[in-house]
């Protein structure tokens, strides 16, 4: 009852990765380095989301 309105932490993970994704995209047209940084974070994230869900 209490867990009704909380949000699964691997869902808001993935959000926040599909965010990160598509800023690296448009980054990629027109500044690379910046676009790489966002990749190393969605990485990073990525780690996150494999050992949540194990």
């Amino acid at each position: 009852m209490f867990g009704l309105f909380k949000t699964d932490p691997v869902k808001k993970l993935e959000k926040e990765r599909k965010k990160l994704l598509e800023k690296a995209y448009k980054l990629s047209h027109s500044d690379r380095q910046a676009s790489d940084e966002m990749m190393a974070k969605v990485n990073e994230l990525e780690k996150k989301i494999d050992e949540l869900k194990k």
